[in-house]
């Protein structure tokens, strides 16, 4: 797919984590270039971010997330070169609001009439920036009161999902509304997306990466495929905790917890036929379902059937348990090595990290930050198409 659009995302430090990762990376996967972004700060810097996640209280929970590395630099951004711009929630909008330049820079998208798309507490930039006066749009609900000050048609996001457009402003209340945001900002740009009507299958566990099961389940419904998640021993709306891997200079990836990831379908009686392909995220969850026979056998059905696989980081070490690796080609978290070559795979170096491969039926990655070419990889075996 080539690289038709380009669009630009506004960062700043504590942006909740899964609001600019997972359009950053499902726009990727899509064909379209994406430049991040945050004042002060230059190409390869990075932002520290925040989950925001309900755990029961009164309001959401905050801790520490991956930390994001930009792609390009704030004080070099032109403006002419891009079709649209994405506009990120967490705390980072408090203090981008204040940021002159910021405002000047969501006027001038506001006033050129290409499409913004702005999440959660993102939306304190647009009134910041007056492009929501006489508007309909939402956001967490928090920020009702500063959006209806600013003159906006606030909308009530009565669900966590709401999003709302009006003309080119795409609005949505919070990440898990990503699906129909993506959908509709990448309508917005001018895309097509084709050959969706698939059903795929989520093989989920406590502790899987956080990115690795979010990023590629939120791209592929953001496509319109059925998307359904399972983890042995729980039910549909029960939640899986996840682990957020991350590299920080130490010998190895460090640890953090996650935001919590609600399950959409039960376990016990899934029907490996009626989906069309199978994907196995990453994390500490392989270590513990590799031992679980009938999770090799759900694998195994999929594998026999020549059925899409997509496995990432250390799910294959699922794959390597099932036995299904033998003569295939694959990569994985360097450190699952032993785990392809005791299994029969033949190993292919993930150099650099983000690098993915495809043979026959099964597409494998190294980790998260290979998720553009994970998703994109997959949707070739599934017949999936974004063009514009």
């Amino acid at each position: 797919m080539a690289n038709s659009r380009t669009v630009l995302i506004l960062c700043g430090d504590y942006m909740e984590d899964y609001e600019v990762m997972v359009p950053f990376q499902a726009l990727q996967a899509f064909g379209v270039s994406v430049h991040t972004v945050c004042p002060g700060k230059k190409a390869g810097d990075t932002c520290p971010t925040a989950v925001h996640d309900f755990c029961g209280h009164q309001t959401y929970s905050e801790s520490r997330g991956h930390n994001f590395t930009l792609n390009a630099t704030f004080d070099e951004v032109d403006l002419s070169k891009y079709d649209g711009l994405v506009i990120p929630g967490g705390r980072a909008p408090e203090y981008l609001s204040m940021n002159a330049s910021v405002v000047d820079l969501v006027k001038q998208f506001s006033s050129s009439g290409k499409p913004i798309a702005s999440i959660c507490h993102g939306q304190l930039i647009l009134a910041a920036a007056d492009t929501v006066n006489g508007r309909s749009c939402t956001a967490y609900a928090t920020v009702g009161p500063a959006l209806i000050a600013a003159g906006a048609k606030w909308v009530e996001p009565t669900t966590p999902d709401v999003c709302v457009v009006d003309g080119s402003l795409i609005t949505a209340a919070t990440y898990e509304g990503h699906p129909e945001f993506i959908q509709l900002f990448v309508k917005a740009l001018g895309g097509k997306i084709t050959g969706a009507d698939k059903r795929i299958l989520f093989l989920c566990g406590d502790y899987m990466e956080d990115y690795e099961v979010k990023v590629p389940f939120q791209s592929l419904q953001a496509l319109g495929c059925q998307v359904d998640a399972v983890c042995p021993e729980k039910k549909s709306g029960d939640r899986c905790p996840t682990a957020i891997h991350d590299f920080e200079g130490d010998q190895t990836y460090s640890e953090k917890p996650g935001h919590t990831f609600a399950l959409t379908a039960t376990f016990d009686g899934v029907n490996s036929s009626s989906y069309d392909a199978l994907v196995i995220p990453g994390g500490r969850a392989p270590e513990y379902l590799a031992l679980n026979k009938h999770v090799l056998n759900i694998v195994k059905e999929f594998m026999n059937s020549g059925k899409p696989v997509a496995s990432i980081c250390h799910g294959q070490q699922i794959l390597a348990a099932a036995g299904v690796l033998k003569g295939r080609k694959c990569t994985a978290y360097p450190a699952v090595k032993l785990n392809v070559v005791l299994g029969g795979g033949t190993w292919l170096e993930p150099d650099p990290i983000h690098r993915c491969f495809t043979d026959g039926n099964l597409v494998t990655g190294a980790a998260w930050p290979g998720h553009p070419e994970f998703v994109a990889q997959l949707m070739v075996l599934l017949g999936v198409q974004v063009s514009f």
